[in-house]
């Protein structure tokens, strides 16, 4: 199913709307998505029995929540350079790899 589709039912639902064939179909065609009626009429059906609400309440729970942009503390005259910090990181991944290798190999020794 497309996004659009889903979308389109939960912005319906959020306004109060029924979610049927006639306002989901009229919601794609206003955001300009040409609507196919077989996919229109699935999303109906599969939502018959959904309680929305409780949907996404339990999909806000589980999703990752998008953190604000850290404000960029002023460089001092200790801070390490960009570079150094990337190559640390790839050597501290390095390892990490190398000890799941090493732990898998004790499955199979």
């Amino acid at each position: 199913m497309s996004m659009e589709y889903v979308h389109a039912a939960i912005l319906l639902h959020k306004a109060g709307k029924p979610v049927n064939e006639e306002n989901l179909t009229n919601v794609l065609t206003a955001a300009g998505v040409t609507a196919d009626p077989v996919r229109v009429k699935a999303l109906v059906a599969s939502l018959a029995e959904v309680n929305i609400d409780e949907a996404l309440k339990a999909a806000t729970t589980f999703a990752p929540v998008a953190a604000a942009p850290a404000a960029t503390p002023a460089p001092t005259a200790e801070a390490k350079p960009a570079g150094e910090e990337k190559k640390k990181k790839e050597e501290e991944e390095k390892k990490k790899e190398e000890a799941a290798i090493e732990g898998l190999g004790a499955l199979f020794g």
